[in-house]
């Protein structure tokens, strides 16, 4: 009996450790193709507006990142923008604002950096992300629980949050926060096809 055990008790540990092995390889493989760039979080080098931010890839490479799942309001970019006297463009630009500072506040509350779920890139070659700060703080439902954001519906198909951005804003919609409560703001993506030709 005790012959029997000792091969018994090898070919176990090996088939352990053989195990083991492929299991690691199997988890590191998955690990590798998540879209986070990283579980620390990334510097964010600058907040260009309401939904977009610009961070250090773990090459030292500025990567413009636009939030998936909302569109902020715009800000004024140009001189000509920033001067002008036009109402829809005055309150426009005002809200973008808004919501630009909000961003920063937050990500200065995350010590500047955030981590990314990418699900997706845009024509212009931004990666398209889920934002969250390092304690977890979904960036997008702040902007829009505050009424500074709208759902973005054309592309919330590919927002894994789709659930959980659609109950804060109604819930901002509901209260008449931020944006909601001025039956003067134009949203975003009419903004831009309307006034920025």
């Amino acid at each position: 009996m005790e012959r029997l055990i000792k091969p018994v008790r090898f070919w176990l540990c090996a088939t352990i450790l053989i195990l083991g092995l492929i299991g690691c390889d199997v988890v590191r493989q998955a690990a590798s193709r998540l879209p986070f760039i990283a579980t620390s979080g990334e510097p964010v080098e600058r907040v260009s507006d309401g939904d977009t931010l610009v961070v250090k890839d773990a090459d030292g490479k500025n990567l413009t990142v636009r939030f998936a799942c909302v569109d902020a309001p715009e800000i004024a970019h140009t001189n000509k923008e920033k001067q002008s006297k036009r109402t829809s463009d005055r309150n426009q630009f005002t809200w973008g604002v808004k919501a630009q500072e909000r961003v920063q506040e937050l990500v200065q509350q995350g010590g500047d950096r955030v981590t990314l779920n990418i699900t997706d890139s845009d024509r212009y070659g931004r990666k398209i992300a889920e934002v969250r700060l390092k304690n977890g703080t979904f960036v997008q439902q702040v902007l829009l629980q505050e009424g500074l954001a709208k759902v973005y519906r054309p592309y919330l198909n590919k927002c894994p949050s789709k659930d959980l951005v659609q109950q804060a804003e109604a819930k901002a919609k509901e209260q008449r926060l931020g944006i909601w409560s001025d039956s003067k703001f134009v949203n975003p993506w009419e903004y831009r096809s309307l006034y920025k030709k």
